[in-house]
């Protein structure tokens, strides 16, 4: 059984017998693929392609070469997006609903995450009840981080009123078991979103937004890998960052006003 191809394929919301099609095969042959087989090379580069995923991911080197050691084999990077907006709508819903472990984001003020599914909180609520942890950092809306960033971007306030907006999102997360919800004040430079032991990873450009910015998938190999780096990076801010406290945001704002 091709584990990752099955998990990719669930990922992207492709069926097998679409990817027959964009490969020019017969759908059982895709099955066959999912079964183990190994694909003949042209229709291995077709199946990555049309995935955006490295081959090596997919077929990893002991595959490919009989067994013969290789250091592919520990390849953690799934695919790539020329910007985060350009990621597949659906595969935040697969990723956040498939996750049994944990669910970590980090950002500023992370609105698309809200605004292209306006049931995250409920959602977030149902993995919580299920026994998985939720933990989401956010910016400090009247940090110094926030408001350097805003002045680079070039929108002034805007990112503070951004970070407020998006909380309101989370007020049903507050007093849920298993989640947490908190502001950090640091320079980010790269916005974090880890379901279980897959990783996207937003790094920031000068002076543009992160939604205009690429954005790399990870999956975990091992503990020396880039996943493990940046997961220690998220637990950094973390472990630095104050809780939030919905009426505080409410006073604080309005005494800035």
């Amino acid at each position: 059984m091709n584990e990752r191809l099955h998990s990719v394929l669930a990922q992207r919301g492709v069926s097998p017998e679409s990817l027959a099609e964009a490969c020019e095969v017969d759908p059982k042959t895709v099955t066959r693929w999912l079964g183990g087989r190994l694909p003949h090379p042209r229709h291995r580069f077709r199946v990555a392609h049309h995935l955006r995923v490295e081959e090596l991911f997919l077929w990893p080197a002991p595959v490919l070469s009989a067994g013969r050691p290789s250091v592919a084999s520990g390849v953690e990077l799934v695919g790539t997006y020329q910007n985060r907006a350009s990621v597949p709508r659906e595969m935040w819903l697969s990723l956040l609903q498939g996750s049994r472990e944990q669910i970590s984001v980090l950002v500023f003020s992370g609105t698309f995450f809200a605004q292209s599914n306006p049931h995250v909180a409920k959602m977030l609520a149902e993995r919580a009840a299920a026994g998985v942890r939720v933990r989401l950092c956010f910016g400090d809306s009247n940090g110094h981080a926030a408001a350097i960033r805003g002045r680079e971007e070039g929108i002034g306030d805007t990112l503070a009123a951004k970070i407020r907006a998006s909380l309101t999102y989370y007020r049903p997360l507050v007093t849920e078991a298993g989640c947490e919800v908190r502001l950090h004040d640091t320079t980010l430079y790269t916005s974090l979103f880890r379901y279980d032991d897959d990783l996207l990873i937003n790094p920031h450009v000068w002076g543009q937004p992160a939604s205009a910015n690429p954005l790399l998938h990870l999956k975990r190999v091992d503990s020396a890998g880039w996943f493990d780096n940046y997961a220690q990076s998220f637990d950094a801010v973390w472990a630095g960052a104050r809780p939030w406290t919905p009426d505080q945001e409410v006073s604080s704002s309005h005494g800035q006003d």
